[in-house]
This record gives C-alpha cells, sequence and structure tokens, in this order.
C-alpha cells in the first residue's frame, strides 16, 4: 500500500512543478505554482485521489469510486481555480457561470498545462482545451481570456 501513496506523491510534486514551470513560462505570478493543489494533501483528498489512480502495488490505474467523486467534487468547489467553482446550479434546473477573476484563470490554464505535461509528458494544452471546451461552463469573458493566454502560448 505504500508503493500508491508513495507513486502518487510524486505525481503530485511532478504536476506541482509543471504548474510552477507554467507560470513562469506564461509569465504569471510563480506564487500561483507554489501555493497551487496544496489541498490534495488533505487526507480528505488525498486517500481517495492515490486510491483511484494507483493500485496497492503502485501501478497505475483508475477506479473511480463515490470516495472519490466526493474528494473531487470538494477539490472543485474548494478551490478557485476550477471552472467548476465559479457555476451556479439553480433550483430551477438552469446553470449560470459566473466571471473569474484572471488570477484564477491564469491559474487555471497553468493548471491544465501541468496535468497535461506530468501525465503525457507534453505541453499540449491547447490541443486538451479545444477536445473539451464544450464541456466547461464559462463565462463568456473568461472563455474569451482563456483563449488569448492559449492564443499567445
Amino acid at each position: 500500500m505504500i508503493k500508491r501513496h508513495w507513486n502518487y506523491l510524486k505525481y503530485v510534486i511532478r504536476h506541482k512543478f509543471y504548474v510552477l514551470l507554467a507560470c513562469s513560462k506564461l509569465r504569471f505570478p510563480v506564487r500561483y505554482g507554489i501555493l497551487h493543489d496544496m489541498s490534495k494533501f488533505k487526507p480528505s483528498e488525498w486517500i481517495p485521489y492515490a486510491s483511484c489512480f494507483y493500485k496497492e502495488n503502485g501501478e497505475s490505474q483508475y477506479d473511480e469510486t463515490e470516495a472519490f467523486n466526493l474528494a473531487w467534487n470538494k477539490h472543485q468547489k474548494s478551490n478557485k481555480h476550477h471552472w467548476q467553482y465559479w457555476v451556479i446550479i439553480w433550483d430551477r434546473g438552469q446553470s449560470e457561470a459566473l466571471r473569474m477573476p484572471e488570477r484564477y484563470i491564469q491559474e487555471m490554464v497553468a493548471d491544465w498545462m501541468g496535468a497535461g505535461k506530468a501525465i503525457n509528458g507534453k505541453w499540449e494544452v491547447c490541443e486538451w482545451y479545444e477536445k473539451n471546451k464544450r464541456n466547461m461552463i464559462l463565462h463568456p469573458d473568461t472563455r474569451m481570456i482563456v483563449e488569448i493566454y492559449l492564443e499567445n502560448w
């Protein structure tokens, strides 16, 4: 079981390093990368994430459980660099995106870049965004700023 946690630690550190590097490359404040995803070190996120992404023997897997889904939801709703934090789901059944402050847009873009580099070894954020943008509920101003950053990447 220690291998699961060791491999997850290596991934989180690698991801944080690449987010920091992305902040530097994009000339965003480096502190965004340093403070990025600190909540992942809390047991309420760490344990379900490690169990989702790694088997006890340390081999990679993706085993989405209710515990992981709860941890992921909590992470999104507690970390302002996730677009999901900025979506209101109204009782009437509609969703509405709020405008994200630029500070969090910058961290979000760096997060996407860092995740891609940590997982695939490539800075392929533009391709990832094109593939996933239709699933994102973003305020039009937020989307415009995201796309400006990606055009300049």
